[in-house]
């Protein structure tokens, strides 16, 4: 090898090669992963990489290709249970095909936030974005994306104009209603999420076909935050009336727990005189006594397809028809047919 050029200020692809003693073309081979370069040959350029600091610039490959091989993620709710999940599938699935990720949080979700918030991705030069949307927005038609940008939206309103990948979630309501009605029990109520959560209108909008279909009487919905609290709250109102429900399908299990609270409270016994179906199968549904029958959400499936669909959408390769991911009923300890009464 050659000496190295003396404290240079920015080490450049021709200083690499003169101390590896190699063309600038070796050079750039290795630093793309070309398979064509004997190791002891990639060993010594990247040695020589090491020595001077140097950085290919992927910055301008990225820029003569049109790709930077990058994904920009936007997310309302960061701690949502879903979305964590979500959030980790995508990023497991974009590191497999390498593309890196960033993510934006936005906190209120309006259009002009969720524009600065596509703003700021396209400065770092993303090659598609994906929304964990999750919230219906003030002004949706606010979204200023860049032209040709692709976009994926997890958790939306299926009439929308984005390529849109969820849980099938009509599918898991009515799992857990038709495991209730199957049971024997038809005061069967419901304990919604927020107003604004698309996934807690489609689980009650089931909720109340499903009572319609089968000439049954449905009380009225009542509304939580998805919080356990909130739950608790809505149990204490259902079962402190006259005509208190033998079974409770809940939008989510942390209200499911929260109920499950307010009977323990009230000294009812569960299931033998309340059954409670949660939706998410988290842990703490398993963990609970009695254990939470649930509704399975793939979250890991929706982050996987949602990437592969993004990516198919970077390469200009044919997509499916906004896909949704099937649920499953988890049985367990918190259900059972209704006391004779």
């Amino acid at each position: 090898m050659t000496a190295a050029p003396e404290h240079p200020s920015r080490a450049s692809i021709k200083d690499v090669a003169r101390l590896a003693g190699v063309s600038a073309q070796t050079v750039s081979r290795v630093a793309n992963g070309y398979v064509h370069v004997s190791d002891a040959l990639r060993e010594r350029v990247l040695a020589s990489m090491q020595e001077l600091g140097y950085r290919p610039n992927s910055a301008a490959r990225n820029l003569k290709s049109g790709r930077f091989h990058s994904i920009g993620l936007v997310t309302f709710n960061i701690t949502a249970l879903g979305n964590q999940r979500t959030l980790g599938a995508v990023a497991e699935a974009a590191t497999r095909a390498g593309y890196t990720t960033t993510l934006i949080p936005v906190s209120d979700p309006t259009g002009g936030n969720l524009a600065g918030a596509f703003g700021r991705l396209q400065e770092q030069a993303v090659d598609g974005i994906i929304l964990l949307m999750s919230a219906k927005i003030n002004s949706p038609h606010d979204l200023a994306l860049t032209d040709g940008v692709p976009l994926v939206v997890v958790d939306s309103d299926p009439t929308s104009q984005y390529t849109l990948v969820d849980t099938d979630q009509e599918q898991g309501a009515r799992l857990a209603m038709q495991h209730l009605f199957d049971l024997g029990h038809r005061r069967i109520a419901h304990v919604a999420g927020p107003d604004d959560s698309f996934s807690a209108r489609h689980r009650a909008e089931a909720y109340s076909r499903f009572m319609r279909e089968h000439d049954l009487e449905a009380p009225e919905i009542l509304r939580g935050d998805w919080s356990a609290a909130s739950g608790r709250a809505a149990g204490e109102s259902l079962l402190g009336g006259d005509h208190p429900p033998t079974a409770v399908f809940v939008a989510n299990d942390e209200m499911a727990l929260g109920l499950l609270s307010a009977a323990h409270r009230r000294g009812l016994s569960v299931p033998a005189q309340l059954s409670v179906v949660g939706f998410d199968d988290s842990p703490d549904g398993a963990g609970f006594w009695p254990s939470l029958t649930s509704v399975h959400q793939n979250f890991a499936a929706v982050g996987q397809r949602a990437t592969a669909i993004l990516l198919a959408m970077i390469d200009g390769d044919p997509i499916p028809e906004n896909p949704l991911i099937p649920t499953s009923l988890v049985v367990r300890d918190s259900t059972a047919a209704p006391a004779a009464r």
